[in-house]
Parts: C-alpha cells; structure tokens; sequence
C-alpha cells in the first residue's frame, strides 16, 4: 500500500502530509514530529523516512481507515518502543 509523506519544518519540528492509497481509497494524515522524536527515533533517518516507516508499522497492525487524522508520533512512541525495543 503506497505511503506518500511530506514533512516540512515547523516551530522547532515539523508537520507532515501523509497520504495513504490502496485500490478502494486514499486516507489523509497530519502527523507532528517534535525535535525530541527525531532525536529520540530517527537514528540517521530523516523525517520522511520516519514518519513513512511508523505508518508500515501501523498499517500491518490496523487499517487505514483506523489511524488517526491528526497525531503527534509520540502517541505511537508505545508502539514504536514495541518496534526497537526500546
């Protein structure tokens, strides 16, 4: 399932479009990055990758139609912790 992200900085972050199509339908999503989560999750990525890579981990445990609208990543930060075992 294709995942198009564009993140641009914003306020000491950066907010990112995200768009996420299958053959039926394309969601939206607006996700924030803190400064912090980059630090804390990118280990060298920059933060479309990051943010590109959270929604593969998301979308193997929900649909599409199941992630939030809008979010700031560290409210998957339990599931990410999940992912790198930290």
């Amino acid at each position: 399932m294709p995942v198009h992200v564009i993140c641009r900085a914003e306020g000491g972050g950066h907010r990112c479009q995200v768009e996420v199509s299958d053959a039926r339908s394309t969601s939206r999503h607006l996700v924030r990055v803190s400064q912090n989560d980059i630090e804390r999750w990118a280990r060298g990525r920059n933060v479309d990758q990051l943010v590109r890579e959270s929604f593969d981990f998301l979308l193997q445990r929900e649909p599409k139609e199941s992630i939030l609208k809008e979010f700031d990543l560290s409210v998957v930060e339990g599931s990410l912790k999940d992912k790198d075992g930290r």
